[in-house]
């Protein structure tokens, strides 16, 4: 772990094993921290939280455009650490190590783009100044899944504002933490500015997060569930808190839309890093008339993805996280199918020679499914593509909404008129349109209703790391 500028085991010097998807071999024993880990964590943050946030915006920024440039420099190291810890494709581990240094740049600059205000009053003796101050440290949380991405799309805007930052990430991926800390390290970052605490219970330290006094924002990727349990402890304690939980995507497919493209686009970001995205569409909406031709192509393409270790090459399929995924996946697809849904192509775990180890399951294409079946309803996180067909008379809008989740949808039309009432009515964060890739460091990025609370990215994720102070001036 890095706790306070130096590297610790735990403080009981208990590890655990972190394994590699696809092969099922062990790569290596990482600490397994404690409630003491935890609080020394903590404790070293805030120490370093007052000379931190004293720092000049440029020269805070220094420090990030430092570890973007160590960023890019290890960005094949990265990749292959991510696809040996976290499975996905090579070619998919570089895109996401260019993505997550792209929000070390973007706040960078950022750093230097946070404004105060003044504002008139009605008395000539009264002036009102407006400063935006850190809002103290910071507990993040990320997930397995952007295993590197999600580190520095909270981390940046955390250190650009001015926080000190304590991350605990997944347990199935913290040698990818621990990578990116290196550079930190490297970096120079000032003792107890970033702090890592690695362990395979993730509860002591969501409850420290939630509890400690010092802690004054929680920042959250993970399950709907789980953020749910982290929002209510959090505002028993008057923390502030931001959340990026689940999906549950559709894809509608209007009926002036080209089949052909639209499925094209469809498998893209359907079985992006093996459909484990919270923007992954769960719900392909298409017109009962195109269903036969876009369900080809799909199904064509579909057919294509080689899967395997994403070490080999021409692989685009990797492995699930680990056995509960595969039995999720499993479940979902035996319910489709007893409640009378189609198996196009695949609907099965894949066990063959070097698969046999790893957590595979085929890249599936299901038809004739309804809101009676739990894939309908439930946030697939994995290769299951379902296929629902929609008549002209059905407001296929309203059945899209039809969910408690609101993070990402995708719309395919040729009609301006359609795409722009599809963007106003949808009850989703971030909205494609005619566009599978709807996210950038530029962007906010985040969801509405049981999706979560609050924005990463963009100008508004250094916002979320801000409190707003007044100063009211009788001169």
């Amino acid at each position: 772990m890095f706790i306070d500028g130096e590297w610790k085991e735990a403080e009981n010097n208990a590890k655990f094993d972190v394994f590699n998807p696809a092969t099922g071999e062990v790569l290596a024993q990482v600490p397994d921290g404690s409630d003491k880990d935890i609080s020394l964590a903590i404790e070293a943050a805030d120490r370093a939280f007052s000379s931190w946030s004293s720092l000049t915006a440029y020269q805070r920024s220094h420090y990030l455009y430092t570890a973007w440039k160590i960023m890019l420099d290890k960005k094949e190291d990265l990749a292959r650490i991510m696809t040996q810890e976290q499975g996905k494709p090579l070619a998919a581990a570089r895109n996401e190590v260019q993505y997550g240094a792209d929000f070390l740049l973007w706040f960078a600059e950022e750093a230097k783009r946070v404004y105060g205000q003044t504002i008139p009053s009605a008395r000539p003796d009264q002036r009102f100044i407006v400063l935006k101050q850190p809002v103290g440290v910071v507990g993040a949380i990320t997930p397995w899944n952007y295993p590197v991405s999600m580190i520095t799309r909270k981390l940046a805007p955390a250190l650009a504002a001015g926080c000190t930052v304590v991350l605990k990430p997944a347990e199935a991926t913290p040698l990818c933490a621990m990578e990116m800390f290196k550079i930190f390290e490297q970096a120079q970052l000032p003792p107890g500015v970033v702090n890592l605490v690695t362990t395979l219970d993730p509860k002591p330290v969501g409850a420290q997060f939630v509890s400690n006094p010092i802690i004054r924002k929680l920042t959250f990727t993970g399950s709907t569930r789980v953020g749910k349990m982290l929002a209510q402890e959090a505002a028993a304690n008057m923390k502030r808190i931001s959340l990026e939980l689940g999906g549950h995507a559709p894809f509608i497919v209007y009926d002036d839309a080209d089949p052909v493209h639209a499925a094209k686009g469809a498998v893209l970001v359907k079985f992006l890093n093996t459909g484990q995205a919270c923007i992954s569409p769960n719900r392909i909406f298409v017109p009962r008339h195109m269903v036969d031709a876009f369900t080809k192509e799909f199904t064509l393409r579909v057919n294509a993805m080689k899967p395997g270790n994403g070490m080999d090459k021409d692989v685009r399929i990797g492995p699930l996280v680990g056995p509960d995924a595969v039995s999720k996946v499993e479940n979902q697809v035996k319910d489709a199918l007893e409640k009378g849904a189609h198996l196009i192509t695949g609907g099965k775990r894949l066990t063959d020679g070097p698969l046999e180890k790893g957590y595979f399951y085929a890249p599936t294409v299901l038809t004739h499914v309804t809101k009676e079946m739990l894939i309908y309803r439930e946030e697939t996180f994995g290769p299951v593509a379902a296929i629902i067909a929609y008549d002209p008379e059905d407001d296929v809008i309203e059945m899209a909404n039809d969910t408690v989740y609101g993070l990402a949808a995708y719309v395919y039309t040729k009609s301006t008129t359609r795409a722009m009432t599809a963007f106003e009515r949808l009850k989703f964060g971030i909205i494609g349109i005619n566009d599978i890739n709807p996210t950038s460091a530029a962007a906010p990025f985040g969801g509405m209703k049981d999706s979560g609370m609050g924005r990463e990215g963009s100008k508004e994720g250094i916002n979320e790391y801000l409190e707003t102070k007044l100063g009211g001036f009788s001169i």
